[in-house]
């Protein structure tokens, strides 16, 4: 976590100007927006969408009052927001307003503002306006029209009520009549007057005749039991032979007849005894037997009746008899009667049962018409109750809507608001300036950081040179920087890391770069510096003939120099040039030549290194950029290594990627890389020297240049 602040800090100060340009520029934006911004007065007033009872009458309640909004239903307070806002509420309001500037509906409905206080039925209005005593008055007419407008409406409302109710009432008054009518017409019809009373009669009856017809089956089975019984002991058969058997027995007539009956039978059987069957006494017994007999039967059919003759074995001659037929005789008459009886009741029962169900037929048509008539009562008592309210409503002067804070003139403008505005400029300059640097670093393809360099180049870190001030850039005086201690020491550590890296002793180093700008010649002419400074005898060799600065920052001419020893044969401790410094010595670029490579390569170019190697202690040669020749890599062949110089935004990734890898696949031995952390001062120094240098090349190349070689 500590890293990462550490590490935003540090890109923050490294972008700290565009940063800076991007808040000061939103913080002048906002100044001059609160500078050209007209002031905007803003007033405000509240109404109320009133749930009381504000109506003498039930209609006028409830035309006035608001209704509870169902999910997914219309919201009454949006609908008001909506009708304040409206064409025909503006320009009512409007031709209220005593104003000698005209205002427009379309500019009115822009500034007003309808805000909704959540969970209430409060209405806030807003209207803002360059002029603070217009904006009160505009507010507040407002307000007046739309109390004015919800009591028109209520108004309006009751009186469509009133006049549709004086054409529906005697309409349903009429309605009533038929219903009542044919209510009347199907009682009369069916018989129904009472239903319920009617039912529980039916039903009580019912019980009556089923508990009657329990008992009656009851007696008859005994009564069938009794005749059973009877007929079992009589073998009377059936009830006429009965009472035939009855009357024949208890006759004077016959009884005097059945006893000369039996006197003559026994007087024949006396005579059969005393006579034979021919004898005219036995004959004559018998024939009177018959007669009497004959007569017998004549009387008995008189008394049986429809005068069917019967049996006179069948007649009950003794009392036991007759006593037990005359009980089968009563037995059967009750029989009889009992099942009557019960078929009376049975048949009673059957036709109370389908009465009882013909009662819900009936009175399912009945409820129909009842309930016919009392939709009608009701309907036509409703319709004259709100008839009555509707007269009273449309009388009375309501409205839903109540002013509850009307509009004052406010004192101090609303727009724009000067601290709200810088405040919200500063969060956004902050987040403006900071999306830059992050948007910069994004972009930015340099090395930021020695740790990034190392990382980078997967190489061994050298060192980590510092940024040098303007008096220590030159070194035609060098007092400003041996004298600084914390400049010398990275220099003298870069030396020493060479040294304790380094297998055997080394004697030639090459210093190059992957890009132009780097300042690999600063850091050679410095390294040198503390190389002579340590009592070394030390050379330097700029062989950088495209760019040469050496001669420069020691304060020595060009030539002779290099090009001078590769082409003329000069001797190389003749064109040498001693500094100010002691044990520092500096070969110079020489003249110019139109193809400086073709020297490099040349067999020379091996002798005087060898010759420089052989006459001094420590040899660094400035070679050009790599990205622009292939002369560094060319001559690090003869050295113990090459010295990538790399600068913290300036040095692009891909370009020392590149550079490290072709050194690498070409063998080229890389002692490791060095951070140079250089100045402002320096790069504007050694731009000029380079734009210098390369003008009086081309002037020189050209055949144009009059200028001496040691003026270069």
């Amino acid at each position: 976590m500590r890293k990462d602040i550490s590490s935003l800090l540090k890109v923050l100060k490294r972008r700290s100007l565009p940063a800076t340009a991007t808040f000061v520029s939103v913080i002048g934006g906002s100044v001059i927006y609160l500078v050209v911004t007209p002031r905007l007065y803003e007033t405000s007033g509240r109404l109320i969408l009133d749930e009381k009872q504000v109506s003498v009458s039930q209609l006028g309640r409830e035309l006035s009052q608001v209704p509870v909004t169902t999910p997914g239903g219309s919201n009454p307070l949006a609908t008001q927001a909506e009708l304040i806002k409206s064409q025909q509420v503006l320009q009512k309001a409007i031709a209220k307003i005593d104003s000698p500037k005209k205002i427009t509906t379309a500019k009115l409905s822009e500034n007003l503002k309808v805000k909704i206080i959540p969970a209430t039925n409060i209405l806030e209005l807003s209207y803002r306006s360059p002029n603070a005593i217009l904006a009160a008055k505009v507010l507040n007419a407002i307000s007046e029209t739309m109390v004015k407008e919800s009591a028109d409406a209520i108004s309006s409302e009751a009186r469509s009520v009133r006049q549709f109710l004086e054409v529906e009432v005697p309409k349903q008054r009429s309605r009533l009549k038929r219903a009542e009518t044919a209510e009347s017409i199907y009682r009369q019809k069916s018989g129904i007057v009472s239903i319920e009373d009617q039912t529980r009669t039916l039903v009580d009856s019912l019980a009556t005749l089923e508990n009657q017809q329990r008992t009656l089956m009851g007696g008859l089975q005994e009564i069938q039991s009794r005749t059973r019984s009877l007929e079992g002991i009589t073998k009377a058969g059936n009830l006429k032979n009965a009472y035939s058997a009855v009357r024949g027995g208890d006759d004077e007539e016959l009884k005097k007849l059945r006893d000369k009956l039996v006197e003559l039978e026994a007087q024949v059987v006396e005579a059969r005894v005393r006579f034979t069957e021919n004898h005219p006494t036995l004959l004559n017994l018998i024939k009177r037997r018959d007669d009497l007999r004959q007569l017998y039967i004549q009387k008995l059919a008189l008394v049986s009746p429809n005068n069917r003759a019967i049996a006179p074995e069948k007649v009950a001659n003794d009392q036991l008899s007759q006593n037990l037929i005359s009980q089968l005789i009563t037995q059967r008459i009750e029989r009889s009667a009992l099942e009557n009886k019960l078929k009376t009741v049975q048949a009673q029962s059957v036709k109370l049962q389908a009465s009882l169900v013909e009662l819900p037929i009936k009175q399912k048509a009945l409820n129909a018409l009842v309930r016919q008539r009392q939709e009608a009562a009701d309907s036509l008592k409703f319709l004259q109750t709100k008839f009555e309210e509707a007269r009273i409503a449309e009388a009375q002067i309501v409205s839903n809507i109540r002013i509850i804070a009307k509009a004052t003139v406010p004192d101090s403008p609303a727009s724009p608001k000067q601290s709200a505005v810088l405040v919200i400029a500063i969060f956004f300059g902050m987040i403006f300036a900071v999306g830059v640097v992050l948007l910069l670093e994004v972009l930015d393809n340099t090395l930021r950081d020695a740790s990034q360099a190392e990382e980078l180049l997967k190489l061994p870190l050298l060192g980590i040179l510092p940024r040098l001030t303007a008096n220590t850039l030159k070194l035609d005086s060098a007092e400003n920087f041996l004298n600084n201690v914390g400049l010398v020491e990275p220099y003298r550590m870069l030396l020493k890391t060479l040294e304790f890296r380094s297998r055997e002793s080394l004697q030639l180093i090459v210093v190059s770069s992957a890009l132009s700008g780097e300042g690999k010649s600063i850091v050679v002419s410095h390294l040198a510096t503390v190389s002579a400074m340590l009592s070394r005898r030390t050379l330097i060799i700029d062989a950088d003939l495209h760019r040469p600065v050496q001669h420069q920052l020691f304060n020595l001419a060009a030539t002779p120099g290099i090009s001078d020893v590769l082409e003329n044969n000069q001797s190389l401790l003749e064109v040498i040039r001693p500094t100010a410094i002691d044990n520092l010595s500096v070969l110079t670029c020489g003249g110019l030549h139109h193809c400086p490579s073709q020297l490099l390569e040349s067999t020379a170019m091996k002798s005087l290194i060898a010759e420089a190697t052989a006459h001094f202690d420590l040899v660094i040669i400035d070679t050009p950029p790599l990205c622009a020749s292939i002369d560094a890599a060319t001559l690090t062949q003869q050295s113990h290594g090459i010295i990538l110089v790399t600068r913290p935004g300036w040095t692009h990734k891909e370009v020392l990627q590149k550079t490290v890898s072709e050194l690498t696949e070409n063998g080229i031995p890389i002692l490791g890389g060095v951070v140079n952390d250089m100045a402002t001062e320096l790069e504007k120094y050694y731009r000029n020297s380079v734009n210098k240098y390369q003008l009086n090349r081309r002037l020189t190349t050209q055949g144009l240049s009059n200028t001496s070689s040691d003026e270069v």
